[in-house]
């Protein structure tokens, strides 16, 4: 707002010392090349400009810079060597902060049935004594249960909401990122930089500032997220209404990122794949048995010697019983 209110200064200063409209063509080009590429795209007063044009986008920005002039790699390649460095240096040891929590969580489980079991019976005895209608039973069951396994969670230092950490990291950082390479990519502030985009590409997306046409890195993008999520669906043998319904949801946003990412310049789009891509790795490490006791993450009743390989079978499995019924 600054940018904007000075130029309106220069410019109205200039009307007033030239009648010739003409002559003010030198002063709104000197103007335009001290930031008007900026000030366009905070004009818009929605929350998306107000998002796009924060501190930490900046901060992206300056880092995606910084990681492409220290390097000298192209902008492609650029790109996803700082997309791996985010992801191993932040989200990595998030994810296995995580799976510690989760692992003492599914170890307590057993504990917590044997307590709702005792609970249970003592709350039978009591409503023999005092005449407890169901409904009391329910009550007293469930209140007494909650405040046990609460004081459960505080004694092994895993209260679930701590699982959910690494996504209240990874989401603002992948917003920041994509929106510092939507900012560049667009040339605001710098057209030195988006000319740099637009000449920064590879194979079929020479040029980052453009979607990609040929929708290689859009469906590539969703077929990876896909994967991520029914590699995680694998896992819940026992899955709650909640549970599924959130697979569900998370399965749609996958394909609606499709043609998102057919939409937007091809530089967020190569970000996306090389973060999923990242991402899908980072799964499949956190399933390797040497990787979980190298990180001391307790063992489970779910974990495998072998998990690689019970991915491929249960993929098998998965898909043609659904192929089987399918075809009936």
């Amino acid at each position: 707002m600054l940018r904007l209110s000075q130029s309106a200064v220069l410019v109205s200063v200039r009307i007033c010392r030239h009648s010739n409209p003409a002559s003010l063509r030198p002063s709104l080009i000197s103007i335009s090349q001290c930031g008007s590429f900026r000030a366009a795209s905070t004009q818009g007063s929605g929350w998306y400009e107000s998002v796009a044009d924060s501190a930490p986008v900046h901060q992206a920005e300056q880092l995606l810079l910084s990681v492409q002039q220290l390097t000298g790699l192209p902008w492609w390649s650029s790109i996803i060597c700082t997309t791996l460095a985010l992801r191993c240096s932040i989200t990595l040891p998030l994810a296995i902060y995580q799976a510690h929590i989760i692992a003492k969580i599914e170890v307590l489980q057993k504990e917590i049935a044997a307590i709702a079991q005792q609970l249970r019976f003592e709350i039978s005895v009591r409503a023999k004594e005092k005449n407890w209608t169901e409904q009391t039973c329910r009550f007293h069951f469930k209140k007494n249960l909650r405040r046990i396994v609460s004081e459960l969670y505080i004694r092994e230092n895993c209260h679930p909401f701590k699982a959910s950490v690494l996504i209240w990291v990874q989401l603002p950082m992948w917003v920041c990122v994509s929106l510092a390479l939507r900012n560049l990519s667009l040339g605001l502030g710098n057209t030195d930089v988006a000319a740099g985009l637009a000449a920064g590409g590879a194979l079929w997306f020479p040029d980052l500032t453009v979607p990609d046409s040929s929708w290689i890195m859009p469906v590539s993008l969703g077929i990876i997220n896909l994967l991520i999520t029914e590699i995680f669906a694998l896992r819940q043998t026992e899955s709650s209404k909640m549970q599924k319904y959130a697979t569900h949801f998370i399965r749609g946003i996958s394909v609606l990122m499709i043609p998102i990412a057919a939409t937007v310049p091809s530089s967020m789009c190569v970000y996306w794949l090389s973060s999923s891509c990242v991402g899908l790795a980072h799964n499949l490490l956190l399933k390797s048995p040497g990787f979980r006791r190298l990180c001391r993450i307790p063992e489970t009743r779910f974990d495998s010697q072998t998990p690689y390989r019970d991915i491929a079978a249960a993929f098998i499995h998965k898909y043609s019983r659904t192929g089987a019924h399918s075809g009936k």
